[in-house]
């Protein structure tokens, strides 16, 4: 693909190396619809084997959010088809994998919300700087799936497995401070500073040895890749659950912005 190619990322070339690549689909706080998805499988590799690439930063573009997760009408036809299912499995996979695979430095400018495909970008980045005052949440379990499009891959390693746990399993929002305290995210700021901090820390890498930088960022994905099989199976549990009745009540609920009603919570009569 080259970059005019893509329909919902932008690309806007920075001094020295560095480009800023903006998840661009502002009126629906850049939630992911099936191409979006699938061009966040795609871009690691064309910015990977850009010459004139040293360093990535990734933001959202508008105010409100870095990315609001999946657009719903997605979640609804992947409930119902097992081909879109099967379709979706092999895009989160490849986003997680491929920007494991991509050797030049990744920064995220987490400027607001960051849930759903979104956050696997945002948390997967070597370095993230997240607005104080914007919220993250992998919220699959808030849906009825289990986590599974990048937390098991990543965030035990970044926050530890008892804060991993606990949000994953609650679904509950997290703050930039918060994230920072815990180390979920590597920095934040107000949200003002976001943007030109990111860019500060992707100027500084680039003026870096580019070999030594791109060899520390392969060794250490290697703890990533060791939990390889542990991404792998949390995946293919999440796609069973879209199968299943609780994805669809927690769908409706989402639509009529209520409380859920899972069936697998109910007590037997």
């Amino acid at each position: 693909m080259r970059y005019e190619d893509f329909e919902f990322i932008r690309f806007d070339p920075q001094p020295d190396g560095v480009w800023l690549v903006t998840l661009n689909r502002p009126e629906v706080m850049n939630a992911t619809n099936n191409r979006m998805h699938w061009e966040l499988t795609k871009v690691w590799g064309v910015l990977n084997d850009d010459p004139k690439v040293k360093v990535v930063v990734v933001t959202g573009a508008g105010d409100r959010a870095f990315s609001a997760g999946g657009d719903l009408s997605v979640v609804e036809e992947m409930s119902e088809s097992q081909e879109a299912t099967l379709r979706v499995m092999k895009e989160a996979s490849d986003i997680v994998y491929n920007m494991l695979a991509c050797e030049k430095p990744i920064i995220t400018a987490i400027n607001g919300a960051a849930v759903g495909a979104g956050l696997a970008v945002a948390l997967l980045a070597d370095v993230s700087v997240m607005a104080e005052e914007a919220r993250l949440t992998d919220g699959h379990t808030r849906l009825g799936v289990s986590a599974g499009d990048h937390a098991a891959i990543v965030w035990p390693l970044l926050c530890g497995m008892a804060k991993a746990k606990y949000y994953l399993m609650t679904a509950d929002f997290v703050d930039g401070k918060e994230a920072e305290r815990i180390g979920l995210v590597t920095f934040c700021a107000p949200r003002a500073e976001v943007l030109p901090k990111s860019l500060a820390i992707a100027a500084s890498l680039a003026r870096g040895s580019q070999t030594a930088i791109r060899a520390t960022k392969k060794s250490l994905n290697n703890w990533m890749r060791i939990a390889g099989p542990v991404f792998d199976n949390s995946l293919a549990l999440e796609m069973l659950c879209f199968l299943g009745a609780d994805v669809k009540e927690g769908l409706a609920a989402l639509r009529s912005k209520r409380q859920p009603d899972f069936p697998s919570a109910r007590l037997p009569q």
